[in-house]
């Protein structure tokens, strides 16, 4: 039953119950992106499971969040459980063998899988906004901020690179007004509120050094099998807003940085994004457009995206309409909401004369599901009643000692478990500050030892933030009286060409580093 481009998913059934035909996911159609629904209980973890097995021995490397843990079974043998051997000969599944498969783990906090890190510069101000559930005035100075970082040359690395950056902004809000545009201390307060709250959430965790390089998830191995990338994730999910956001993340950067490859004959990766709503729960409009813009392209790029979720209203009807390769598992219908859902599924399916779809929804057993998928030119096929074949790997979680056993032979061991801090923003901001401030001590005795003295004219030209020192704010003009003594002159003093030359260098000098940082459509940093 196992075909050479195609991914086996299960045996169909017809009404009477009798087995109908294979059904399968034609693998250059992988890419299409597809979405695995049903309540809980229904089996969709197992059908996760089931297509991350076929896509890794198809040679594409997976994706994939643990959000139970029970995920991580994937990595170990499977077992002759008395469910799977029955499902297996129920469906006429000759071919089957239990396997184990090539898993890398991952953690955000480091305690079940290597550390995954990412860079605030590469976060963006888009999903940070959204990571701090910022108001539309915090994400104005927000967005501000990581323009005075582009252009000043302030690395944003982690939580206290931008926590620093945050309060010169706050004691130089008035200059820095006139340049970018109203910067509110209450807003700045607020931020450094917000980042407070996600330090004490772990946030601190994921942002800093050594950033996770997108390769090291799109590994395969000698055999030609796809390693499976598996992120634990059943801690992570007591902050969703942080689970939902590194998701995107890991997703606009796969967006970024991979070539355009038009319709390959398999999948580059594939990325299983589970509990899908949180992505979409109380989401600005804006992020919700860019999203689907970087769903939308991302296909190009070899890259399938797979939405698991609870209920087919979850995904917005525009990311919805994308996805066409469907595997819907039992819905509940005993709330109109629940009702709406279902109609919503079987709508979505091309319709089956055998049988009719929204009941079939309902009445739906334990590991059966409604599967439609791409066929011949792209064409979505005839929906059909499903029995999901078993997986080939174990079913249910990993002992700590056989996921300690994976690490440590993990190909990336000992590449992310180190903390890498480097001068960034912080040290930058620090060290401007101690000069700053040793340069006015200077200045305030070197005022009062000389009874004359001529003004330091040497920063000219220089692009500077203010309150660093030489940024323009020399002491006045002085200008000598008819009796000889020096005075300070008052008012307005017209700059001269030379002034007006040398400023004008110094802002295109400016606009040009910061036109040297380009950052992608979710605001993320291009490296």
């Amino acid at each position: 039953m196992l075909e050479n481009g195609k991914l086996y998913i299960g045996t169909s059934r017809n009404p009477d119950d009798s087995l109908n035909k294979p059904e399968y996911l034609e693998l250059k159609f992988g890419n299409r992106h597809g979405i695995v629904t049903g309540a809980t209980g229904t089996g969709k973890t197992v059908t996760l499971q089931v297509l991350a097995e076929s896509f890794s021995n198809a040679g594409v490397p997976v994706f994939c969040a643990d959000i139970k843990g029970d995920l991580s079974g994937i990595a170990a043998m499977g077992e002759a459980k008395d469910w799977v051997t029955k499902r297996a000969e129920l469906i006429g599944f000759n071919d089957f063998a239990f396997q184990e498969f090539p898993v890398i783990f991952w953690d955000l906090y480091g305690e079940k899988g290597h550390r995954v890190r990412s860079t605030i510069a590469e976060m963006g101000p888009l999903l940070l906004s959204r990571l701090m559930d910022a108001s539309e005035a915090q994400e104005g100075v927000l967005n501000i901020a990581f323009k005075i970082a582009d252009q000043g040359g302030l690395p944003l690395m982690d939580l206290k690179d931008l926590q620093a950056l945050l309060n010169y902004m706050g004691e130089h809000a008035t200059e820095l007004s006139t340049q970018f545009g109203l910067i509110s201390k209450s807003s700045v307060g607020s931020l450094q509120r917000g980042l407070l709250v996600l330090e004490q959430q772990g946030a601190e965790h994921f942002f800093g050094e050594p950033a996770l390089k997108i390769s090291d998830i799109m590994r395969t191995t000698n055999d030609g099998r796809g390693a499976i990338s598996v992120l634990a994730a059943d801690k992570l999910m007591m902050n969703p807003r942080l689970y939902a956001t590194f998701l995107l993340w890991l997703l606009s950067e796969l967006f970024e940085e991979l070539p355009e490859v038009g319709d390959p004959d398999k999948p580059k990766l594939v990325f299983f994004f589970d509990e899908a709503h949180l992505l979409f729960n109380d989401a600005p409009k804006v992020l919700i457009e860019r999203v689907e813009q970087v769903v939308r392209l991302i296909r190009s790029k070899g890259v399938g995206v797979y939405f698991v979720t609870q209920n087919p209203l979850d995904v917005p009807e525009t990311i919805l309409a994308q996805l066409g390769n469907r595997v819907q598992h039992a819905l509940r219908a005993y709330t109109p909401r629940e009702q709406k859902a279902v109609k919503t599924a079987a709508d979505t399916f091309r319709p089956n004369p055998a049988f009719d779809c929204a009941t079939a929804i309902t009445t739906l057993g334990t590991g059966e599901a409604l599967v439609s998928t791409l066929q011949d030119k792209g064409i979505p096929s005839m929906v059909e009643r499903t029995l999901v074949r078993p997986p080939s790997g174990r079913v249910g979680p990993l002992s700590d000692s056989e996921r300690q056993a994976v690490i440590n032979v993990s190909p990336v061991a000992g590449l992310y478990d180190k903390d890498l801090d480097r001068e960034s923003a912080y040290e930058i901001l620090t060290e401007r500050a101690r000069k700053a401030a040793e340069a006015e001590a200077a200045k305030r005795a070197a005022e009062e030892q000389a009874s004359q003295g001529a003004g330091d004219d040497s920063a000219a030209g220089r692009w500077t933030l203010p309150g660093f020192g030489n940024d323009g704010e020399d002491e006045a003009p002085r200008s000598t009286s008819r009796n000889g003594t020096t005075r300070r002159s008052s008012g307005y003093q017209r700059e001269t060409v030379i002034e007006a030359a040398m400023k004008s260098a110094a802002r295109s000098v400016a606009t040009s580093v910061g036109r040297a940082l380009v950052r992608g459509i979710l605001g993320s940093l291009r490296r």
